[in-house]
């Protein structure tokens, strides 16, 4: 839709060029994530969390708040039950608020954002009932340490945007633009198509893509659409021999529905990235995206040694990274 390791891997490559902060005993470095996601239109959101959690359960990142980009009112239901099934249900959650903000539902027949909630436990029971997402943002910003937060956007840009043009409040006097400069390392999103393109988590809500990309102060590393169109996963997922798995139940109903070979895994790669780091998966160039004057979403991609933005480029062969992501998403819990 959008162009338009039951185990971890036994040696997980820890990359330096992550945001990360040392644990208490100094022995290992952990990712400080916020998770941005749309939930919903698609399901390779799902794959992402059960990637972000199988390398939280192996202490790679710690995951401050699943946030969504997306209005739709299953789309919190569904992250929560995700986030419970991995033995995290306190992580905080948040929604976009005001009618302007994207409304999307799957494009299934077998409403799986609505089986989800059915079937598995989770606390809030509607997306409108979640906190303002630009409130968990500020919150947690604000109680970081400096150059301490990585983002991951996997959706559209709707909550980056609206976190950018807030004042001062209670949690610190800075500007959202400012509390991004002085907190966040970098964003990583799945969203553009390269070297052009029309992709949808940039066009869904074109104003905020243009804000973001314009104003924001950090590099952005884009993981674009070309990138997990080859990356096809899901088949090994539905065979697996366990029951009540959301993970497994998702790609179940969706796959039966079609992409017999697998979804392709764009927003899994993003999550991989903002992680584990680029290397050894991919090849990066930097650079400046741009968006069309004519608000249709457009992009293009201009090299240059001086850009604010980062493009994956593949390196890895695309069965071995497949594999390696799948084998994520297989991951069991380590408490249920």
């Amino acid at each position: 839709m959008r162009q338009v390791l039951p185990f971890l891997l036994a040696c997980c490559i820890i990359c330096t060029n992550c945001q990360t902060k040392k644990t208490e005993t100094g022995s290992k470095q952990i990712v400080r994530l916020i998770l941005d996601t749309d939930l919903g239109p698609d399901f390779d959101d799902v794959g992402a969390m059960s990637v972000m959690h199988a390398l939280a359960d192996s202490g790679q990142v710690d995951i401050l708040a699943t946030v969504s980009s997306n209005r739709h009112e299953m789309v919190i239901p569904c992250m929560e039950v995700l986030n419970t099934y991995f033995g995290r249900p306190d992580i905080p959650v948040g929604s976009p608020k005001g009618e302007t903000a994207p409304d999307l539902t799957t494009w299934h027949t077998e409403k799986w954002t609505e089986y989800l909630p059915a079937h598995y436990p989770h606390k809030t029971k509607k997306t409108s009932d979640a906190p303002d997402a630009v409130n968990i943002y500020r919150k947690i910003l604000s109680q970081a340490e400096d150059q301490s937060i990585t983002i991951c956007t996997i959706g559209f840009f709707t909550n980056l945007s609206n976190l950018l043009s807030t004042q001062g409040d209670s949690y610190s006097p800075l500007t959202g633009e400012e509390l991004v400069r002085k907190k966040v390392k970098r964003l990583v999103s799945m969203a553009a198509c390269f070297p052009e393109g029309k992709e949808f988590n940039v066009y869904i809500d074109t104003p905020a893509s243009d804000t973001v990309l314009s104003n924001w102060p950090t590099e952005i590393i884009f993981s674009g659409f070309e990138i997990g169109k080859k990356i096809l996963t899901g088949t090994s997922v539905i065979k697996m021999p366990v029951e009540n798995s959301p993970v497994k139940d998702t790609y179940r109903l969706c796959l039966a529905e079609g992409d017999k070979d697998g979804r392709m895994s764009w927003d899994q790669t993003a999550v991989l990235v903002a992680i584990k780091g680029y290397e050894p998966y991919y090849h990066m160039e930097r650079g400046t995206v741009s968006l069309a004057d004519d608000h249709s979403g457009f992009n293009t991609w201009t090299p240059s040694d001086a850009g604010k933005h980062l493009r994956l480029i593949e390196k890895m062969p695309v069965p071995e990274i497949t594999e390696l992501i799948e084998n994520y998403m297989k991951h069991q819990p380590t408490v249920k």
